[in-house]
């Protein structure tokens, strides 16, 4: 029988667990993408007790760019074909922080550091593959900047805005290649989780998160459920072939025009998301 094999960053976080969890009772081999291994490895240990299924534990920083092609090329170096891809991992910084390679943090790893892994493994992804890349309602409030894959500072940053922004530009990326790889059998989508119960929407004040704890947590998603639409894409036979969406509550929904036919921002992403990887040596 041929290998099923499906790649999740974050694997180790609030849905990751979920993603993981799922594609290995689905009967897939899952290498699980982790910021750090040995944080990971109970999950792993965890997982992997439950469901009899292969995990490969692989440690990769989202944040920085040459770990991730080290990382990209490890994966390649074991495995011949890719057939999930999901995009999942997620930080919302509470202060300005920025990369290794001078992008501002949030941005690093929710949109640059999933752009350039996505594209460093196509070479295992063909007929079949579907990608999903994990966004947020919070794209609305994003807008791309010529500084938008700059350093920050604290003047300047805001982690709601910087959030949507990154957000927005995954959303982008999406539409931006859908078509292109169509033609070679891989599908790509966007899933909005809504808001979900995980560790990404604490404010890093006491006081605030225990009364989130207490209040709003018990009314938004649960890890599970949230989880939910990205799997949907990922495993449901009914969105075979479907391509350059936006999956919310486990269906397509319309495109937002107003983002979808920003032509002038999309083609400004591109070119800096261009300039970006040039400056940082990156031949993708």
């Amino acid at each position: 029988m041929e290998r099923k094999i499906a790649l999740v960053t974050g694997a180790d976080g609030g849905m990751g667990t979920i993603h993981t969890r799922t594609l290995a009772k689905a009967g897939y081999e899952v290498i699980m993408a982790c910021y750090d291994a040995e944080v990971a490895r109970p999950v792993y240990e965890e997982i992997r007790k439950e469901t009899g299924a292969t995990l490969h534990l692989m440690q990769v920083d989202l944040g920085n760019l040459q770990d991730i092609i080290r990382f990209a090329n490890e994966v390649k170096g074991k495995f011949s074909s890719l057939q999930i891809l999901l995009n999942n991992a997620g930080v919302l910084c509470h202060r300005a922080k920025n990369s290794v390679n001078g992008v501002e943090y949030t941005a690093a790893v929710n949109y640059l550091g999933h752009y350039t892994l996505t594209n460093a493994l196509l070479p295992i992804m063909g007929q079949g593959t579907r990608i999903v890349s994990m966004i947020s309602i919070a794209y609305i409030l994003g807008k791309i900047k010529e500084d938008f894959l700059s350093e920050t500072n604290d003047k300047k940053f805001n982690r709601f805005t910087t959030y949507g922004n990154s957000k927005r530009a995954l959303y982008y990326f999406m539409l931006d290649v859908a078509d292109e790889w169509k033609k070679r059998g891989i599908c790509i989508n966007v899933a909005d989780p809504d808001i979900v119960s995980t560790g990404i929407i604490r404010q890093g004040n006491i006081a605030v998160d225990k009364l989130c704890d207490w209040f709003f947590r018990p009314i938004i998603n649960t890890p599970e459920e949230g989880a939910a639409t990205m799997l949907a894409a990922a495993l449901n036979p009914e969105f075979e072939g479907v391509t350059g969406c936006y999956f919310k509550k486990k269906k397509v929904k319309a495109h937002n025009k107003k983002f979808y036919n920003n032509i002038t921002e999309r083609e400004l992403l591109r070119r800096i998301t261009r300039e970006a990887l040039e400056r940082n040596g990156i031949v993708l």
